[in-house]
């Protein structure tokens, strides 16, 4: 009977065991997905310190401040006297109220924008500098106009009435109401022998204004003269540089370091071959005499 119940046990153990091992082998496969699944990596999250010293290390570029384009002002204003270029050798000047026009061309809508001239100065006989029809139109029964003999000359009778001849090396004073105004005729001529044809000795004339204690230097058509290297205590001179009929920029260049206005003003600048290169003429006078301020205004649409 022992015998038979230790038989019994053994062979419960015996399937016991292998019912267990059978569990071991034959695990469900829904959960070892699910195991899968869930694991996940663990990210670190950034540290908010870290991501400020980065900040600090990358250079961020510096915002560039930039000033306000001004309009380009095609005048020029010294001790309230305004010089306004018109065209090529024509400009007017204003002071006080007063209106000087010189060598005026182009018509009367030319002069749209300036009151009537009490003044009128004529240089010479071309028609980039005399036009009869232009100072019929602009003319008043009270304008003076003042130019050497040849271009009185031109002139019909009814401008000759207020006509004042001027001559190089002379002066002449005139007052008005609004104004004193001393204009000095300065010798203008060609010196090359190819251009001499073109303004002959005698005949043009330029001009020297004072005005409101300035002095004002009007070359006309001319080289660089004797007679302009000469001048004296100038505050600002338009000064001609176009081929063939007047000088070369070089030349022009020349002669204004040699009388040193305090500022100049480049004009009568168109050629035969087009407009001369005004900015070599500033480069070549501000090379040797960085003082003499090269105003470049523009004399050209």
């Amino acid at each position: 009977m022992k015998k038979y119940i230790y038989s019994l046990v053994t062979l419960f153990m015996f399937f016991s065991c292998k019912t267990d091992k059978k569990h071991d082998v034959i695990e469900p496969v829904e959960e070892i997905v699910a195991d899968t699944l869930i694991v996940e990596e663990s990210i670190e999250e950034p540290r908010i310190d870290s991501i400020i010293e980065v900040e600090k290390k990358v250079k961020k570029p510096k915002e560039v401040l930039q000033k306000p384009i001004e309009p380009f002002k095609n005048y020029l204003v010294e001790s309230d006297i305004t010089i306004t270029p018109i065209n090529h050798g024509t400009l007017v000047i204003e002071y006080n109220g007063a209106v000087i026009y010189v060598d005026p061309v182009g018509g009367k809508d030319a002069f749209a924008n300036h009151k009537s001239p009490n003044f009128i100065l004529i240089t010479d006989i071309h028609g980039d500098h005399l036009n009869v029809e232009t100072l019929n139109a602009i003319n008043t029964p009270n304008t003076i106009i003042i130019g050497p003999k040849a271009v009185k000359e031109k002139l019909p009778q009814l401008l000759q009435k207020n006509f004042t001849t001027l001559f190089s090396g002379l002066s002449r004073g005139f007052t008005t109401s609004k104004m004193a105004l001393d204009v000095e005729g300065v010798a203008m001529y060609n010196i090359r022998e190819e251009a001499k044809q073109f303004h002959p000795k005698g005949r043009g004339l330029g001009y020297i204004l004072t005005l409101n204690n300035k002095r004002i230097y009007i070359s006309g058509d001319t080289e660089d003269t004797f007679e302009m290297r000469q001048l004296k205590n100038i505050d600002i001179a338009l000064v001609c540089m176009n081929l063939p009929y007047t000088m070369p920029v070089s030349s022009a260049a020349d002669a204004v370091l040699a009388f040193k206005p305090k500022k100049v003003l480049p004009y009568h600048y168109r050629g035969t071959n087009g407009l001369s290169d005004v900015k070599k003429f500033k480069r070549l006078v501000n090379s040797k005499n960085r003082n003499i301020k090269v105003i470049q205004l523009n004399w050209y649409d």
